[in-house]
C-alpha cells in the first residue's frame, strides 16, 4: 500500500473507510477528504461526494466534528465559488446536531463558505438555509441560524432584509433559552451589518427584550455586547438606549454575574457615550459597582479603576471614585484588596503629586503591610510609577520602611519580588542612600534559606556592579562577598562562587585576577565534589576574561589538579575546561 501515490490511493477503499465500523478509520477518511475529492475530480465530488456526504448519518461526534471543519475549506475541491453552494446541505445537516462543539464548528465553515459566495448565490441559496435552520422544530438548528444571519443580510433585498430583521427578533424571544443565548451573543455582529436607521428601532428593541430577560445567563451576553453595540450607535441614542439599561443593571440586577459583566463592560461604554454622561450617570454606577456586596463584582470594578480614572478629571475622580478605593483597600476580600493593588500604582499619574501624598500613599502603605503576599508583591512590582510622581525622597521617607520590612517577609515570593526590584530601586536613589539603607540587605540574601532567593541575590549583586561600576562593587561588594566563601555549609558556598562567577566580567580582568580567581582556586580544594565541579565550570567562564598567562600559570594547574579527582563530575567538569583552554591556544 505505501508503494502506491497519495493521490492515486485507491478510492473506493476511503469511501469504504467512510461506512466502516471502526471510529478510527472513519475520523482517517474523513481526514482525507480532500484527496478523496482530487482524485474524483471536480463535477464527481458535486455529484457524488457531496450528496454521500450529506446523507452520512454518522453518529460520532469526533467523525462529524472533523467533516464540519473539512468543508468549510471545500470550495476549491467543488468547482470555486460558483459552486459554493453545493457544501451547504452537509453543513445544514451538522448545524443542527445535538453536539455543541460539531453545531459551532458547522455554523464556522457556513460562515466562512457565505463570506466567500457571490452575492446572487447568498441570496438563492444561503438565505433560505438561514430561514429553513430558524424555524427549525428542534432548538439545535435555531441556535445555529443566530450566527449566520450577519452573513445572510448584507447582501439581500430590503424586502427579505426585513424578514431577516423580524426573524431574529423572534429568535430573540424564542421559548428556549438556549435559542436566547445565541441571539444575545450575536446581536452585535448582526448590528454591524445593518443600516442604521433600522439600528434604533429594530436592533435596540431586540436588545431591550434580551436585557429584561428572566434568564440572568442571557441578561449578561446582552450586557457583554454593549459595548460593541454603543459604538455602532451615535452618542446621543446610545444614551438613549443602552445607558439606562447599564445604570439599572449596576443597581438592580438580582444576579451577581450580570452585575459583573456591567463592572467588565462600564469602561468600554464611557468612551461611547462621551464625557458628560460618563460623569453624571457611569460614575454613580461604577461607584456602585465598587462597593457591591459580591466579591467578584468588586474584583472586576477594582481592576478597572485606573482605566476608569484616565477619562475622569482628578477632582471627580478624587470625589467620586478614592472613597471606594479605601475601602476597597481594607476589603474582606484577599482576592479585592489583590486585584486593587494590582493597578491602583496608575492611579498615581492621574492624580498628579499633592493628592497621591494625601490620600493614595496611605493606601499603598496598608497594602504593603497586607497579610495576603499576592496584595504585598502587586504594589512592590509597580513602585516605579510612584516614584515618578511623588520623587524619590518621599518615596524613600514613606515607603522604603515598609519596602526594608518585607525584604525579610516570610513568603519568599515577596522577598523575590524586592530583590528584583532593587537594582531599579537602586538607580532611582542613588549610591549613597543606597549604601546606607539597603547595602546590608543585598548581602543577607545571599544566606537565605530558600534557592531561588539565593540565585536571584547574586544575579541583583552583578546589576548592582553595572550600575555603580567596578570601584564602588570592589570596595561595598568585593570584600564582603569573600567573607562569606567560608561558609560552612556547601550551599552557602555555591551561592557564593555562583556570584564571583556573574561578578568577574564586570570587575575586569585586574580585579578578578588579583582577588576573585585565588578565593576560586582555594575553593577548589574544597571538601565537597558539587564545590569543586562547580569552580571548573567558572574557571572555564573566566578563560576569556583574563590573560593567557594567568590562565597557564594559575586555572590550567588548578584543573589539571581537579581532572584527577576520584569524583566523576569534577574530573568530567575539569577535562571540559580543559579542552576549552586548548582550543582557545589553537584558536590564537
Amino acid at each position: 500500500m505505501s508503494m502506491v501515490d497519495e493521490p492515486l490511493y485507491p478510492i473506493a477503499v476511503l469511501i469504504d473507510e467512510l461506512k466502516n465500523d471502526d471510529i478510527q478509520l472513519r475520523l482517517n477518511s474523513i481526514r482525507r477528504l480532500s484527496i478523496i475529492a482530487r482524485a474524483l475530480g471536480e463535477e464527481r465530488t458535486r455529484k457524488e461526494l457531496i450528496p454521500f456526504l450529506s446523507e452520512n448519518n454518522d453518529d460520532d461526534d469526533e467523525v462529524l466534528l472533523a467533516m464540519a471543519e473539512e468543508l468549510g475549506v471545500f470550495i476549491p475541491y467543488v468547482g470555486g465559488v460558483e459552486y459554493a453552494h453545493v457544501l451547504l446541505p452537509p453543513l445544514e445537516t451538522l448545524a443542527s446536531v445535538e453536539e455543541t462543539c460539531v453545531r459551532e464548528k458547522a455554523v464556522d465553515s457556513l460562515c466562512r463558505i457565505g463570506a466567500q459566495m457571490r452575492e446572487n448565490d447568498l441570496v438563492e441559496h444561503f438565505t433560505p438555509l438561514a430561514k429553513r435552520l430558524s424555524a427549525g422544530e428542534w432548538f439545535t438548528a435555531r441556535v445555529s441560524a443566530c450566527g449566520i444571519f450577519h452573513i445572510a443580510y448584507p447582501s439581500a433585498p430590503d424586502p427579505l432584509k426585513a424578514e431577516l430583521r423580524s426573524i431574529y427578533g423572534q429568535l430573540c424571544q424564542d421559548d428556549m433559552p438556549m435559542v436566547r443565548r445565541a441571539a444575545a451573543t450575536n446581536l452585535g455582529k448582526f448590528a454591524a451589518t445593518i443600516e442604521s436607521a433600522h439600528l434604533k428601532t429594530d436592533i435596540m428593541s431586540m436588545f431591550e427584550d434580551l436585557t429584561q430577560d428572566d434568564q440572568d445567563s442571557v441578561r449578561l451576553l446582552a450586557v457583554e455586547g454593549c459595548a460593541a453595540l454603543g459604538k455602532l450607535l451615535e452618542p446621543q441614542d446610545c444614551v438613549a438606549h443602552i445607558l439606562p439599561v447599564i445604570v439599572t443593571f449596576s443597581q438592580q440586577d438580582k444576579s451577581w454575574r450580570v452585575r459583573y459583566m456591567v463592572a467588565n463592560q462600564l469602561y468600554e461604554l464611557c468612551e461611547a457615550v462621551g464625557p458628560e454622561p460618563t460623569r453624571t450617570n457611569l460614575v454613580p454606577a461604577y461607584a456602585r459597582l465598587l462597593r457591591d456586596n459580591e466579591a467578584e463584582v468588586r474584583i472586576a470594578a477594582a481592576g478597572k479603576v485606573t482605566k476608569f480614572c484616565r477619562i475622569l478629571n482628578p477632582e471627580l475622580a478624587i470625589q467620586h471614585i478614592l472613597p471606594c478605593v479605601k475601602e476597597l483597600s481594607s476589603d474582606s476580600s484577599q482576592h479585592v484588596r489583590s486585584a486593587l493593588a494590582s493597578v491602583i500604582m496608575g492611579m498615581a499619574p492621574v492624580l498628579g503629586k499633592d493628592a497621591t501624598i494625601e490620600h493614595l500613599l496611605p493606601i499603598f502603605l496598608s497594602l504593603l503591610k497586607d497579610e495576603f503576599p499576592d496584595v504585598r508583591l502587586n504594589i512592590i512590582s509597580k513602585l516605579d510609577q510612584v516614584n515618578q510622581v511623588i520623587g524619590i525622597d518621599l518615596l524613600s521617607q514613606s515607603l522604603l520602611p515598609a519596602i526594608v520590612e518585607l525584604a525579610e517577609d516570610r513568603h519568599w515570593r515577596v522577598r523575590l519580588a524586592i530583590i528584583e526590584y532593587i537594582p531599579l530601586l537602586a538607580s532611582q536613589l542613588g549610591v549613597g542612600f543606597f549604601d546606607d539603607k539597603l547595602g546590608a540587605l543585598c548581602m543577607q540574601w545571599l544566606q537565605d534559606k530558600v534557592h531561588s532567593i539565593r540565585e536571584a541575590a547574586a544575579n541583583n549583586l552583578k546589576r548592582l556592579a553595572e550600575e555603580f561600576g567596578p570601584e564602588w562593587a570592589m570596595q561595598h561588594i568585593v570584600p564582603q562577598v569573600l567573607e562569606m566563601i567560608n561558609n560552612p555549609h556547601y550551599l552557602y558556598r555555591m551561592t557564593i562562587l555562583r556570584a564571583v562567577s556573574l561578578l568577574a566580567p564586570v570587575m575586569g580582568s585586574e580585579i578578578t585576577c588579583s582577588k576573585l580567581l585565588p578565593a576560586v582556586i582555594t575553593a577548589s580544594k574544597d571538601r565537597v565534589p558539587n564545590i569543586k565541579f562547580n569552580v571548573a565550570k567558572m574557571m572555564q567562564s573566566l578563560i576569556p576574561i583574563v590573560d593567557q598567562a594567568v590562565v597557564e600559570n594559575m586555572i590550567r594547574p588548578c584543573l589539571v589538579e581537579l581532572s584527577e579527582d576520584p569524583d566523576v563530575d569534577v574530573r568530567f567538569f575539569a577535562n571540559q575546561a580543559l579542552q576549552s583552554i586548548d582550543n582557545v591556544m589553537m584558536s590564537s
